[in-house]
């Protein structure tokens, strides 16, 4: 049996934070009923590409879920919920601060039906402090934290992000650890708890190392000029004689020794002492003589923590990946059947669907 097999989830976010958190929790087991509104759903439905009615990133994030389609503005709407918030385990919300309040359906009524519900509220800036009620996105929480900040091109124009950090490790991820927290807490007082996750609060966390810096030395780390931003040749991409590139990162001396052979390096480049820009500069010059497949075969059979950049069509295909059948699950959309998204549970944990597992249709569990 998979470990939340007896949870029941009553989820009233969209697009993605809240999704991915309901979908992490239905793949270990849990009733997700997504509640929706009426006509339009999810505005991930809309989404391109399409696979049948809906976008294909809905069908991702949404697979093996109930939907019910409800007017949250129709009293009549609130008083079919409240059996359902009265038997919920979890409620995930991802409106701005105080919405379900003038809804009726905020924590004080949840938990006046509902004492041992887990009530788990995902904003960007969290239910307090004077951006809560700011319209923002991944970009600008990334912005606004310092992070983006430290990630530079060569001019200084900070880079932009490829992927949807705040939204997954700001929002999804801590959003799935407080509510199992929650339920262990409530295994143990038998009350449940409200719990407030701002994707930018949690942002802060993945700075461990450049608060430890600022904090302890005044010198707050800038990009392009520390160990991790691009200031060393430890941990660097190297254009390669093909125009691909190579992920560098032999930190530590045992790798950066073996690194420095593989290459040739000239041995005064090699020292601790050598100045960072001129030996980035020298082996740039080195690793550009060579094109990328010349680099990994160099490189095969040692330590170097050097790693030539796939593009993700390749890493899809990888070995590596096939061999830990991450994309051997399939979910059914539009008449095809695709690969589904790896969610980080460990195997023993995920429910053993029988068959190719869907999204829903709009209102089809009403």
């Amino acid at each position: 049996m998979p470990p939340l097999a007896d949870l029941q989830v009553l989820d009233f976010s969209t697009l993605l934070p809240g999704p991915m958190a309901s979908l992490i929790l239905a793949e270990a087991g849990a009733t997700v009923i997504k509640i929706e509104r009426p006509v339009h759903g999810d505005e991930m439905r809309s989404y391109p590409p399409k696979l049948g009615a809906d976008g294909v990133n809905f069908h991702l994030l949404n697979r093996g879920k109930q939907s019910y389609a409800l007017d949250l503005k129709d009293p009549a709407a609130i008083a079919q919920l409240r059996p359902l918030i009265a038997r919920a385990d979890v409620l995930i919300e991802q409106f701005r601060p105080g919405v379900m309040q003038r809804l009726g359906l905020g924590y004080a009524a949840a938990v006046a039906l509902n004492p041992g519900i887990i009530y788990c509220s995902i904003t960007g800036w969290g239910q307090t402090g004077p951006r809560s009620q700011v319209a923002a996105h991944d970009l600008n929480y990334m912005a606004e934290t310092g992070l983006l900040a430290l990630s530079a091109d060569r001019d200084g124009t900070p880079v932009l992000p490829p992927v949807l950090i705040a939204d997954l490790a700001g929002g999804t991820l801590p959003a799935v650890v407080n509510i199992l927290l929650a339920l262990r807490h409530r295994d143990q007082t038998g009350l449940g708890c409200h719990l407030d996750i701002a994707m930018a609060d949690s942002l802060f966390t993945f700075a461990y190392w450049a608060l430890g810096e600022g904090f302890a030395t005044g010198h707050w780390p800038q990009a392009g000029a520390e160990l991790l931003t691009g200031g060393s040749p430890r941990y660097q991409i190297y254009r390669t004689h093909d125009g691909k590139y190579l992920a560098a990162a032999p930190l530590e001396e045992r790798f950066w020794d073996a690194f420095c052979r593989i290459i040739e390096l000239p041995e005064p480049m090699r020292r601790a002492d050598a100045p960072p820009k001129a030996v980035i500069a020298a082996v740039a010059d080195l690793i550009g003589r060579r094109t990328a497949a010349q680099w990994r075969e160099a490189f095969e059979g040692y330590d170097v923590c050097c790693s030539v950049v796939r593009e993700l069509r390749e890493a899809v295909g990888d070995p590596q990946t096939v061999a830990r059948k991450l994309f051997a699950g399939m979910f059914e959309a539009g008449g095809r059947a695709l690969p589904a998204l790896p969610v980080p549970l460990a195997p023993m944990f995920r429910a053993n669907h029988s068959g190719r597992v869907t999204a829903p249709r709009l209102d089809e569990h009403q």
